[in-house]
């Protein structure tokens, strides 16, 4: 946090102090919505959940080290009392960013947010201090935490932005505005309440009218939609994809046995050849948006080189592979199931599995795609009949159903999950050793961690 006082931040609340505040104490810490993530110094945000009011734990919060709480009603400890303290936060992490003096750096897209801001990460780091979001807190409660941990000495704010609606970006971008947006792709993700892919580019574009004269927005030039929204803005544009017509783009993209892809990194007559640590080919088109944007940051062509060598994707659930020491290896890609997404992880399992290991998907129904839902349901079953794993376990209602349906009609050994049955106990009936398993599906299904739990499963 950029230190200032409790009085300042009264002031840039409209709120009072009460509880025996003192208005000349500084706030030298982040914004915490969780007591057990209390720091010294730190503001604790008194959010009312569905079955959990931040109010009750005020005073555990102050004595583990608060400087006050932010509560919407006076509370037995040192508290700074606000209308909202939704909007509050946003207010006061407003106010740290005013005080950026460094580089802000957006990013959005349906698809691939978190893991292309974890690579990027890993370059900005090579450059200077640098703050990013962490996990996926991208939303209108995660952002303004993220935004309140910069620091004087800070080089870098990467933020991720999502967005469920229109004016979502907007409103985060009023908090902290980028000077370098990124936009990745508009697919199907939650086009179930946007409800289409052109109203969903709308969302994604506010991200790219947000920017400064002087700014860079950096879009990927493979998706029409994407490329599209360079006429919103009157930033320089710079793009990214595997075109000929991209100024940063991938060539002679292969992958390993191990299912880690490898390209050349092409901007204008540099050309690097880089071997990834992650998995999964999809994670290259990330990994060029990851590149441009350092570009767009002035970041030297030899630290992006290394920065992208030594990138991990440290978010868990995405794309994390564990190899047992029966020689099964688990891909938790479970965090979140967009239809391209499904896809693509369809392919990382059968990239890592090559021509002689079993393959196995535990794949869940995907969910808020409104009217595509069946479209999406048969296009990935039909993936998967050209993959031709050994064993399909489907977890969800009538679209897995369907989907279960024509893998078996194809002849392959497909079923769904038995409810009195715990799923790892089902998924580990069908596994052999050396066998390759793909855990997949929306984060509502909690897969994520019958993921980890089955990656742990003793084998001796």
């Amino acid at each position: 946090m950029i230190p200032f006082s409790l009085a300042a931040a009264a002031l840039a609340t409209e709120g009072r102090l009460s509880g025996g505040a003192d208005p000349d104490s500084l706030i030298t810490g982040p914004l915490v919505f969780d007591s057990r993530d209390i720091t010294t110094g730190s503001l604790f945000c008194c959010l009312a959940g569905k079955s959990v009011d931040g109010h009750d734990f005020a005073a555990q919060a102050v004595a583990a080290g608060a400087v006050a709480v932010l509560a919407n009603r006076p509370v037995d400890t040192s508290a700074l009392v606000v209308p909202g303290v939704l909007e509050a936060m946003g207010r006061i992490a407003a106010r740290v960013a005013s005080e950026f003096t460094g580089t802000v750096i957006g990013l959005t897209g349906s698809a691939g947010k978190t893991s292309t801001k974890d690579l990027l990460t890993s370059i900005l780091e090579l450059d200077g201090p640098t703050v990013a979001t962490p996990r996926s807190f991208n939303n209108e409660i995660g952002f303004p935490v993220t935004v309140s941990r910069v620091e004087a000495g800070s080089r870098y704010l990467l933020l991720e932005m999502g967005a469920r609606g229109l004016g979502h970006i907007d409103s985060l971008c009023d908090i902290a505005r980028p000077t370098i947006s990124t936009v990745l792709g508009v697919g199907s993700a939650h086009i179930g309440e946007f409800g289409s892919r052109e109203v969903t580019a709308q969302a994604k574009a506010e991200i790219v009218r947000a920017l400064p004269a002087h700014g860079t927005a950096v879009l990927n030039g493979d998706d029409p939609l994407v490329s599209a929204m360079a006429g919103d803005t009157d930033a320089t544009v710079i793009t990214f994809g595997f075109g000929k017509h991209c100024d940063i783009r991938a060539e002679q993209v292969g992958v390993q046995h191990d299912g880690r892809p490898h390209f050349v990194l092409v901007h204008g007559k540099d050309r690097r050849r880089i071997e990834l640590r992650v998995h999964g080919r999809h994670n290259v088109l990330n990994v060029l948006a990851a590149a441009a944007t350092a570009i767009a940051a002035g970041i030297p062509a030899d630290r992006i080189a290394q920065g992208l060598r030594q990138a991990e994707i440290s978010s868990g659930g995405r794309m994390e592979v564990t190899t047992r020491g029966d020689g099964v290896t688990v891909i938790n890609d479970a965090f979140n199931a967009s239809p391209e997404s499904v896809l693509a992880a369809l392919t990382a399992l059968g990239d890592i599995a090559g021509p002689t290991r079993r393959k196995v998907a535990v794949l869940g129904e995907m969910a808020e795609l409104g009217e595509e839902a069946a479209d999406w349901h048969n296009q990935v079953a039909a993936h998967v009949v050209r993959l031709s794993p050994a064993a399909v376990i489907g977890i969800g209602s009538s679209h897995i159903d369907r989907m279960l349906t024509t893998i078996t009609a194809a002849g392959l050994i497909a079923s769904k999950a038995s409810d009195g049955v715990p799923l790892v106990e089902e998924i580990t009936r069908v596994l052999r050793p050396g066998d390759v398993v793909l855990v997949k599906g929306a984060n509502s299904l909690g897969l994520e961690a019958v993921a980890r739990e089955l990656a742990a499963v003793p084998t001796s």
